[in-house]
């Protein structure tokens, strides 16, 4: 008999699942055919999770620090430390940060928030993903909404601004191979490091992080040969400035910053032009950069101008929260006082400066911060400086190795919980297939029995009545028994964004940015941009301890001069102003020659961590971390 569940990983498809445990108890995944979207396609990241159930390494038993050791301890035990340390802090409830991220996406995961929002303590803002570009389409189209992901078949073109569909998501990658056998064609516009020989027709590199100027050259020629509609301007608000803005850059000078020929802006200009609609897509990398939003926008930008916008078959996609289609209220915190938050991709510096009060307590849950933050060493010494630091996790990571109590928590498949999804518009049931292993516990239990040990209490809700609650939402029609039942749902929502130019702003109009801004230099001696990229393999830092078992591998390309430079002989080290990670290098053909690849995620104890030589710094809006501003070299 197969179970239904679904994927509650960090990944937009939020796939539906059908679960069967063998005679010994063994589990085996394999995608749930009746899903009208994910249609029985899973990733090969869900075909090894059960091996993530079942690793050696998994941590089944709260763990004490003593001293350099750690010591096992009960879950009473564990619980009335941290409620004796959080009652000694409670005074200054702002002296406790709790700091969550996308590690799990059940909309469960949202418990521990509300527990430490009735208290008041400080917290994260920004992102270490994807804050900049959520804030661009936000300042553009007034929300993050996008159309239907199967509206993507009735395009005649597809412009991909650098998603990498080999590793993005397996159910986009299947619908642009279909939408090109329906006889759309897909131009990619990318650095390189992908895979997606096979899905373009045609490929134009570019010099990573330009691609608000070549953007803006492609709408250059729009305006240039009076090809911008005035039925489309009607709905904008500052086309005057943003016209002036296009108008004033060099042509020569934009195309010569971002790399590319005259002809490569004539073929973009020629197919946002052609009368089949075009859709956009972009991909998560192009907000990692410094000008990040500013990226964004500028594709968001031509999108419109070319008449793109509000119409089947075409519009822009960039993601969207997965949580969009819940009701929220029952994790919003009765304590409306407001709370201290630090910017996540400069939280090693925010922990450091913070006097006033400093932070006392740290609580950290779905989220391997100093693996994942950039300048990880600072990250690392300001985490350690804080008195009582507390880790719910699977795995003894770069974070909780740094804990002072590590909390060991069921994963997805062993606690039920329901998931939505940031490219399709169904909400999934996650069922419970299997009781998680030792004394693992999920993370609203953690915190529903830590609330009834304070003085005065911190009760939380029934986790039942949050999943009933979460369903009680005006774009879904079901209940929970029925979503128990079916597995899933799709969500109340439009297959065209925007329909008939109806925008998200109060006035209806669509915004420009108003700047072009100047993509800084590469410092003396620091030649290559560093570009950390997804795995096909894990998400981020979810890789197994014992899967840590090769030197970081770093790609550059083949017509690099400083693989001439390197003797790959003796050790070879990837190098910034922070330090240094000892690599392998690998030639890869087809990659800017600006550009060096690395496959991000792996951790520092294991003799990875590239966020080590990474500085902390921030995108132009959002808060997002601008982890693409990193320049490095090769050295012996």
């Amino acid at each position: 008999m197969k179970t239904i569940s679904a994927c509650t990983l960090d990944c937009p498809d939020a796939c539906s699942l059908l679960i069967e445990r063998d005679r010994q108890g063994g589990i085996s995944i394999s995608g749930n055919p009746e899903h009208p979207f994910t249609a029985g396609i899973v990733c090969k990241k869900i075909h090894s999770f059960p091996k993530r159930l079942t690793s050696p390494n998994r941590i089944l038993e709260p763990l004490l620090r003593e001293g350099a050791a750690w010591k096992a301890i009960s879950w009473d035990a564990a619980l009335d430390l941290c409620a004796e340390k959080i009652q000694k802090y409670r005074k200054e409830p702002s002296s406790i940060l709790h700091l969550w991220a996308g590690g799990y996406k059940g909309i469960l995961h949202m418990a521990p928030a509300l527990f430490f929002g009735e208290l008041g303590a400080s917290t994260g803002r920004g992102s270490l993903c994807n804050a900049a570009g959520n804030a661009a389409c936000k300042a553009d189209f007034g929300a993050g909404d996008t159309n239907d992901p199967l509206d993507l078949l009735k395009a005649g073109g597809i412009a991909n601004w650098g998603r990498d569909f080999s590793r993005c998501s397996v159910h986009q990658a299947a619908l642009v191979r279909r939408a090109r056998t329906a006889g759309a064609r897909v131009l990619t516009i990318s650095p390189g490091g992908d895979e997606n020989g096979t899905f373009s027709d045609e490929i134009i590199r570019i010099r990573p992080g330009t691609d608000r100027y070549l953007a803006a050259a492609v709408m250059g020629l729009f305006i240039e040969r009076g090809q911008v509609r005035e039925s489309i301007i009607e709905h904008t608000d500052n086309w005057p400035a943003f016209k002036a803005v296009v108008e004033n850059s060099s042509f020569d000078e934009m195309i010569g910053g971002c790399g590319v020929s005259r002809e490569d802006v004539q073929s973009i200009f020629e197919f946002y032009s052609q009368p089949a609609p075009v859709a956009t897509l972009i991909g998560w990398g192009l907000q990692r950069y410094l000008f990040g939003g500013e990226n964004v926008r500028f594709i968001n930008a031509l999108a419109l101008l070319s008449g793109n916008i509000g119409i089947s078959g075409g519009g822009t996609s960039f993601t969207f929260s997965s949580v969009r289609n819940f009701n929220r209220s029952w994790a919003t915190p009765s304590n409306k006082a407001p709370r201290r938050s630090f910017p996540m991709p400069v939280m090693g510096r925010e922990i450091t400066d913070s006097v006033d009060p400093p932070i006392r307590m740290a609580w950290v849950n779905c989220c391997n911060i100093i693996n994942q933050a950039p300048d990880s060493a600072l990250t690392a010494k300001a985490f350690e400086s804080i008195e009582f630091k507390v880790v719910v996790d699977a795995f003894m990571n770069d974070t909780a190795e740094r804990a002072d109590l590590v909390l060991p928590c069921a994963l997805m498949l062993e606690k039920e919980d329901i998931v939505g999804s940031s490219l399709h518009n169904y909400v999934n049931y996650a069922g419970k297939v299997t009781d998680p292993p030792g004394e693992a516990r999920t993370d609203f239990w953690i915190v529903s029995e830590l609330g009834k040990r304070l003085d005065p209490p911190i009760l939380m809700p029934e986790m039942e009545e949050c999943l009933r609650s979460s369903l009680d939402s005006p774009f879904l029609e079901t209940s929970l028994e029925e979503l128990r039942t079916k597995g899933f749902v799709q969500a109340k929502r439009g297959a065209i964004a925007f329909e008939g130019m109806k925008l998200g702003h109060k006035d209806g109009k669509y915004r420009f940015p108003e700047g072009l801004s100047p993509e800084p230099p590469a410092p003396a001696g620091y030649p290559l941009r560093l570009l950390t990229l997804i795995r096909k393999e894990a998400i981020h830092s979810q890789i197994l301890p014992e899967d840590h078992n090769l030197l970081p591998t770093v790609r550059i390309s083949s017509n690099n001069p400083m693989l001439a430079a390197i003797d790959t002989n003796r050790d070879v080290f990837l190098a910034s102003p922070l330090g240094r990670i000892k690599v392998r290098v690998e030639p890869e053909p087809d990659l800017h020659p600006d550009v060096v690849v690395y496959r991000r995620g792996d951790w520092m104890k294991s003799g990875g961590g590239v966020n080590q030589i990474i500085e902390s710094k921030m995108t132009d809006i959002g808060q997002g971390a601008a982890y693409y501003a990193q320049y490095v070299r090769l050295e012996n």
